[in-house]
Formats: structure tokens, C-alpha cells, sequence
């Protein structure tokens, strides 16, 4: 059954429907609050919001279009609210750790596989450069859809996709040299 359909039928009340897309979409938005957020927990809290809040919604959004996209566009904007929200509390963490910069030790990485070094890599981009490579290579999305996930034009997407993997490439040539390989052109 087609996106379309599955959205016309929960529309009708078919509630079977509703957790079919769900499911279809849960993953991919968890990871992208994950991405933004950093902490599964929250990432879950979002994940779940952003469902419930395209649920109440659901007659306003265009059917012809992906859900996905737009799924995308309401996790990012819920993470991003979140971090806002709790941006007081880091700042306060901050000064604690200015004050004491022993408090906390810093912890010894796990060794792990390229994947997973690939994602540390991937973490020392920043916010956005993160989002985008997320989005455009973890989560297969096509330029068009990462613009309209991102509310941005689809050439934005192709610089800033182009920008953040430059970047990258300087964080592994730096950090991650076993991951070198990877990055051949």
C-alpha cells in the first residue's frame, strides 16, 4: 500500500494504517532527534512527538507529496526547540566545568568498527553540516527530499552537502586516518 493511501485511510480513521506509516518512518526520525539531540532518551521523547503532532496535522498535509520529508522537517524543528529549551541548564553545566575542570574525566572510547568511527567523525562537524550528511547519506534521501526536510532549496543542499563533506574529509585526514580510505574521489 502507497504512502498516499496509507494517509487516505487513516484520514477515515483506519488506525492500522496510521501505525503502518509509523513504522514505516519511526527509525529514520528517531535518528535524526538522535542526531540533533545526542541522547537517546530525548531523541525517543521527540520521535514520539513528532508522530502525534503529524497526526493532529494530517488534514493539512499533501498526500502527493513524501511523508518523509515532512516527518523529517517536524523532528528537526521539535530537536532544535529542545535544545533551545535546555540551553540554560548547559550553560550552567558550562560554568560548573570552568569552575572545576576536573569534575569529569574524560572517558576512554570503545574500540570500534569504521562505522562507528565514521559516525565520531561525522559528530565533530558541526549542528548542520551533521543534519545534512545525516540526512543525505545515513538516511538515503535525494536532494529534493533533504530540501524540502530541511525547508531549503535544492541547491542550498547540493553546497551545503558539498561544504560538510570537505569538512569531513579534513576531520578523518586529522582524526580518524584509518578511515582515509573511505574518502577517495
Amino acid at each position: 500500500m502507497s504512502e498516499a493511501e496509507l494517509i487516505a485511510r487513516t484520514r477515515q480513521g483506519d488506525d492500522a494504517a496510521w501505525e503502518t506509516l509509523t513504522r514505516q518512518h519511526q527509525q529514520a526520525v528517531f535518528r535524526l532527534a538522535y542526531l540533533i539531540l545526542g541522547d537517546p532518551a530525548d531523541a525517543d521523547d521527540i520521535a514520539q512527538e513528532t508522530f502525534i503532532r503529524a497526526y493532529r496535522a494530517l488534514d493539512r498535509f499533501d498526500p502527493t507529496r513524501a511523508a518523509r520529508p515532512w516527518l523529517f522537517s517536524i523532528a528537526a524543528n521539535l530537536a532544535r526547540n529542545r535544545l533551545r529549551s535546555v540551553g540554560r541548564y548547559v550553560a550552567a553545566l558550562q560554568r560548573f566545568l570552568r569552575a572545576d575542570p576536573d569534575a569529569l574525566a574524560p572517558a576512554t572510547a570503545p574500540e570500534a568498527g569504521d562505522s562507528q568511527l565514521l559516525w565520531q567523525a561525522v559528530r565533530r562537524l558541526n549542528d548542520a553540516d551533521q543534519e545534512i550528511v545525516y540526512l543525505r547519506y545515513f538516511s538515503e534521501m535525494s536532494e529534493v527530499e533533504t530540501a524540502e526536510a530541511l525547508q531549503i532549496a535544492a541547491g542550498t543542499v547540493k553546497s551545503r552537502t558539498h561544504r560538510a563533506l570537505g569538512r569531513l574529509r579534513a576531520v578523518v585526514e586529522k582524526e580518524f586516518p584509518s578511515l582515509r580510505e573511505s574518502f577517495v574521489e
